[in-house]
């Protein structure tokens, strides 16, 4: 149940809007004695689903109740779990990377609305003791309205103390001037730019009379009651003001697909490429990326998200539409993917080098901090035509510092158990919660 002031708060809300948690017109979910634990998770990418799941996963049913809502566009690549699972809206693939593509704010004041309605309701409905939520932005308001303490799972490079300064991500004007030119326009700018992104939720905030979170997106994408930050510290050596339970380790995660026929049959007389360009990267550029490494003396294994047909196949590729990723990591020498934190966590698990071919935002940040690291290359979207990327390939096959490096990070990851980490802050969460009134 919401805790004591929740209805008065949303009393308060919009007059605009459609009713809110209290009205829906779900049935409440029958209450157990064990504490329930509700993830939210945003389903633009599967990145955000399957970490939450990963995470819901970890946790033993006899112990809790828990339920993960996000959008059901995903369900067909999660394995079956005790849990159960609500399906709530989530913007489109589409319409992300449209957003991303224009530099403009991904969620916009109407769909955050939308989103904390449909929390609310949710909330509602299965009485969560804890929600955690994984690039769930409206839980900054629902949460805090219906009172019920917050986890955000994020990446320690949204951290506003990482260290690291703003890159410059793939933008219209990188497109149309270069990036070179484009620089001078970006420090001078990127401060208002990254201001305007927090405009919505802020808006969002104060029309149920909460407070602003300031204009540093990255506090929007860090806000909640405790932040877990899903990496290891050595790859932030910069970031000295978060506690030690912060750091949650990488998740682990593969999508609950059979391995391909040909899964058993690969060469085993030259180097193994894994290529994925993932939800979120230029859907163009896994055609590109093959087409480069075509007469290249590896063995290329590439999932294609059913974005490439046979005939664009290589004669050096093996392709499915999905692999299990951490399976193919391992059996590799080089991972080439768009520079997210899920397939480089994936790469570094198995001690691989990666070549992050990145464009957005959260992906030049993630590989910002692999190349300080030395365990890959960043090559701009931008710059990722067959002869750069053949000759990244290529230097990264030969590199044995990067490999060496990537070793190293596997061993800091084996050092982090990320789910026994996540169970340790959920018991402290609920002890706190039953001495505290949120």
């Amino acid at each position: 149940m919401f805790n004591k002031g929740s209805a008065a708060l949303m009393q308060e809300a919009p007059k605009d809007k459609p009713s809110m948690a209290g009205n829906s017109a779900a049935p409440h979910s029958p209450r157990s004695s064990k504490p329930r634990i509700l993830f939210v998770a945003e389903a633009v990418t599967l990145a955000h689903v399957a970490r939450a799941f990963a995470l819901m996963q970890s946790l033993d049913r006899n112990e809790f109740d828990a339920c993960l809502a996000c959008d059901p566009r995903y369900d067909r690549l999660l394995s079956p779990a005790p849990f159960s699972r609500r399906p709530i809206a989530s913007i489109s693939s589409e319409r992300f990377v449209e957003a991303l593509a224009k530099g403009a704010p991904i969620f916009d004041l109407a769909t955050l609305r939308g989103y904390a309605r449909e929390d609310l309701e949710v909330i509602d409905d299965f009485r969560p003791d804890l929600i955690v939520g994984d690039c769930r932005l409206s839980l900054a308001v629902s949460a805090e309205v219906a009172r019920i303490p917050f986890v955000s799972i994020t990446n320690a490079y949204w951290s506003p103390h990482s260290g690291f300064p703003i890159p410059m991500p793939e933008l219209p004007l990188t497109r149309l001037v270069g990036v070179r030119l484009a620089r001078p326009t970006f420090r001078l700018t990127h401060r208002l730019v990254m201001s305007l992104h927090t405009i919505p939720l802020n808006k969002l905030r104060a029309e149920y009379g909460l407070s602003s979170l300031g204009k540093d997106l990255r506090e929007i994408y860090s806000h909640s009651d405790r932040t877990l930050f899903a990496d290891v510290p050595q790859l932030y050596p910069n970031c000295k003001s978060l506690p030690d339970e912060c750091w949650l380790g990488p998740v682990n995660w593969s999508p609950a697909v059979p391995l391909p026929e040909w899964w058993n049959d690969l060469p085993n007389n030259r180097p193994i490429v894994y290529v994925t360009l993932g939800s979120s990267g230029r859907h163009e550029l896994a055609a590109t990326t093959l087409k480069a490494l075509a007469d290249v003396n590896v063995t290329v294994l590439c999932a294609t998200l059913g974005r490439l047909r046979a005939d664009q196949l290589p004669r050096n590729a093996f392709a499915g539409d999905y692999l299990p990723g951490e399976q193919a990591a391992a059996r590799s020498n080089l991972v080439v993917c768009n520079g997210g934190s899920p397939t480089t966590q994936q790469a570094f698990a198995a001690g691989v080098p990666v070549l992050g071919i990145a464009g957005n935002m959260d992906q030049h940040l993630n590989m910002q901090a692999v190349s300080d690291f030395g365990a890959g290359l960043l090559l701009r979207s931008e710059h990722a035509h067959e002869p750069r990327i053949r000759h990244a390939a290529e230097t990264l096959l030969r590199d044995q510092r990067a490999a060496t490096r990537a070793r190293e990070l596997q061993g800091h990851f084996a050092a982090y158990d990320a789910p026994a980490r996540f169970r340790s802050c959920v018991a402290r969460m609920l002890a706190a919660r039953s001495v505290t009134s949120w």
